[in-house]
């Protein structure tokens, strides 16, 4: 330590490249430990909207038509066991997903005849899916949309794919089912953890 310390007060140039690399480290810090709160930020607002764009009358008529954008509001999940209550819209691209959770336009929509696909964040956004891990056989999942709710049972424990595995959002022809996916492990999207869980209940708006 002594000579190093004799180095630097002996070299301006190697003081000029610590001084710099400490400021490079303090920046990456910040933007690393600002990001998620930035997000969440964000989340936060975008819910509030989607709120009340849900409980319009023009939601309720895109969903009975089918026509959902990409980011509208499209159903609401409810999980009591990791306390999630959060609005889903459509898309699962980047800026739906802002949203925190958001459901694959290629699935069925939410309470129908198949296997409904909807993916969510663990760690950015809100992070809704970030304790999806803990759930478990028997554990329920409550989708609110604008013309009804149901209820899914969690049928298995959660499992984990490689990244790009779309097979565990194929339909379900006769049957109705849900699978919920996130990146796996927190922090890192080299994987995808699943839940998979089937239809127990379901009731229709008047």
């Amino acid at each position: 330590m002594d000579r190093l310390l004799a180095y630097l007060a002996a070299t301006p140039g190697a003081r000029r490249a610590l001084t710099v690399a400490a400021g490079i480290l303090v920046a990456t810090a910040v933007v690393l430990l600002g990001f998620p709160v930035y997000t969440d930020l964000v989340h936060n607002d975008l819910q509030g909207h989607l709120r009340s764009q849900f409980a319009s009358q023009a939601t309720k008529q895109a969903y009975e038509t089918g026509k959902i954008r990409d980011g509208q509001s499209l159903t609401k999940i409810d999980i009591p066991k990791i306390g999630v209550n959060v609005v889903v819209v459509q898309g699962t691209d980047d800026a739906a997903l802002r949203a925190g959770a958001g459901h694959y336009p290629s699935t069925p929509l939410p309470c129908t005849t198949g296997d409904v696909g909807i993916a969510g964040h663990r760690t950015t956004y809100g992070k809704p899916f970030a304790n999806v891990d803990r759930l478990g056989p028997g554990d329920l999942i409550t989708l609110t949309t604008p013309v009804g709710s149901c209820v899914y049972k969690v049928n298995e424990s959660p499992f984990v794919v490689v990244a790009d595995d779309w097979g565990v959002v194929s339909n379900t022809p006769g049957l109705a089912t849900l699978t919920l996916t996130s990146c796996h492990p927190k922090g890192s999207a080299a994987y995808r953890i699943v839940i998979k869980a089937t239809m127990v209940s379901s009731e229709s708006f008047t």
